[in-house]
């Protein structure tokens, strides 16, 4: 007797690749894989061991064309079926801010439908990893748009380019800081934090309530280690919006 077909998620971001099955992400969480641009063969192995003929793979990407397509070239040699998650106008409950779905990360948008199907509560969602995005969500779903900023592994990546002197890793997050590599850390994060702390003030001005506070992305824990914000962490957000999107599909 055949196994009974199976749903896996696949997260492609800029710099890494998440994956589970759709039915485990709850108890087992995700799977993450660094990669540089186009994933190697080694790290597919890894990754896709699991999917087999017959199963459905839901693949979310912002990464590039070139890894966008070894990633689904990979899967294909698996016999599963392979379905993109694109962004919606409106999906699961939520309506997008953006005139062109398109213009709006799937990342972005699935995190948006993982929050409301959370609690229906307004929600401020910010995701750290090459980029720090913040979007605002209505408590009945409506989107009211979002930002896009550096992160703060990418700041301190930038600074490193044009001036090789500096430490590119290590130092501590403190107020003032009387060390270089100190001082780095501290402005990278705390400038973060600052643009989260004032796009909060923004959303309760604008709802009149104060959102919840979610945190996604594989910098977060790194932005919230010693900071005194109420907070949730989601490591797995942009997996259980395309867990969602799936079951719309």
């Amino acid at each position: 007797m055949s196994a009974r077909p199976r749903t896996w998620l696949v997260d492609l971001g800029n710099s890494r690749l998440k994956c589970a099955r759709a039915d485990r992400l709850a108890a087992d969480g995700a799977r993450a894989f660094a990669h540089a641009g186009v994933p190697g063969d080694a790290a597919l192995v890894e990754a896709f061991a699991a999917p087999g003929e017959g199963d459905t793979v839901w693949v979310a990407s912002v990464a590039s064309p070139a890894a966008t397509s070894t990633v689904v070239t990979a899967l294909g040699t698996r016999g599963v079926r392979i379905e993109r998650a694109l962004t919606r106008a409106q999906c699961a409950g939520v309506r997008i801010a953006y005139a062109q779905p398109a213009h709006l990360g799937v990342d972005r948008f699935l995190a948006l439908l993982a929050a409301h199907a959370r609690a229906a509560h307004p929600w401020l969602i910010a995701s750290v990893g090459t980029a720090l995005t913040i979007d605002l969500l209505g408590a009945d779903g409506t989107h009211h748009g979002g930002l896009i900023a550096p992160a703060p592994t990418l700041m301190r990546e930038s600074l490193v380019q044009r001036a090789p002197h500096l430490p590119a890793a290590g130092g501590v997050v403190v107020d003032f800081a009387a060390d270089t590599a100190d001082a780095l850390a501290s402005g990278v994060t705390l400038a973060a934090r600052a643009l989260i702390a004032r796009s909060m003030q923004a959303a309760r001005r604008r709802l009149g309530v104060a959102p919840c506070l979610l945190i996604a992305g594989g910098g977060a824990d790194a932005l919230l280690d010693g900071w005194r914000v109420r907070a949730q962490r989601a490591p797995d957000l942009v997996l259980e919006g395309l867990r969602i999107y799936a079951r719309h599909g």
